[in-house]
């Protein structure tokens, strides 16, 4: 079974506001490959997709080219902006440096209580995978990470990571069928349950193993 792909409905995400939502959106559709690198989109045609005015896809627009996510073509929308294969090995690189050593260490000091969150962000992501839309698979994924960044307390870490993940393209993601996209998903709940155990060696090498797919399961296919 190949995973339908389509991009969220912006009604359908919490409330925050309209700017956020949508910048979220696009930035999830980038990373996941809904919006092609190279390619140019207008943002009446963005909007028409998710279902608002083009105005707040153009407000959107100026955070993403700030990020250089995307660049402006004049008279036409907005380009995407193409990440090579040396780029997104370094980028692959540097997480696995930080964020499961990171992980581990914060493991012992998440609070009993703060579970039930996580396990509700850790269930969005499988809600995702079910429904084959891989816009809200990226963005609850982004959120868990960040969520567990958290706990260290460094701004300038989760920050980092935020742009790494923003830069991120999983371009093998979309052919990858059901069981493959929610076996991914399902790995997050391991990670929380050796949180639970209070196993930070378990959540390091969790965590090791989760993102080094992201240059492998989710590579992009030779030729």
């Amino acid at each position: 079974m190949t995973v339908s792909v389509h991009i969220t409905n912006l009604q359908q995400l919490e409330k925050v506001s309209l700017r956020e939502r949508v910048s979220r959106a696009l930035r999830a559709a980038i990373v996941s490959g809904e919006l092609e690198p190279g390619e140019v989109y207008s943002a009446p045609a963005l909007g028409a997709k998710f279902g608002v005015s083009a105005t707040p896809v153009r407000e959107a627009m100026l955070d993403l080219v700030r990020e250089n996510l995307v660049t402006t073509v004049p008279n036409k929308g907005y380009r995407i902006t193409t990440v090579d294969e040396a780029d997104l090995d370094d980028i692959t690189e540097l997480r696995m440096l930080i964020e499961p050593v990171l992980a581990a260490k914060v493991t012992a000091e998440i609070p009993a209580e703060d579970m039930p969150k996580l396990r509700d962000l850790a269930r969005a992501i499988v809600d995702g995978a079910l429904a084959g839309d891989l816009v809200a698979y990226t963005d609850a994924d982004h959120a868990f990470h960040l969520q567990l960044l958290g706990y260290v307390g460094n701004a300038r870490v989760s920050a980092l990571i935020a742009d790494l993940r923003a830069h991120t393209r999983l371009y093998g993601l979309a052919s990858l069928d059901g069981s493959e996209l929610e076996e991914s998903a399902r790995e997050h709940d391991l990670i929380l349950d050796a949180i639970e155990a209070n196993d930070p060696e378990a959540v390091e090498r969790l965590m090791r193993a989760h993102i080094s797919q992201t240059r492998g399961r989710w590579a992009r296919p030779e030729g």
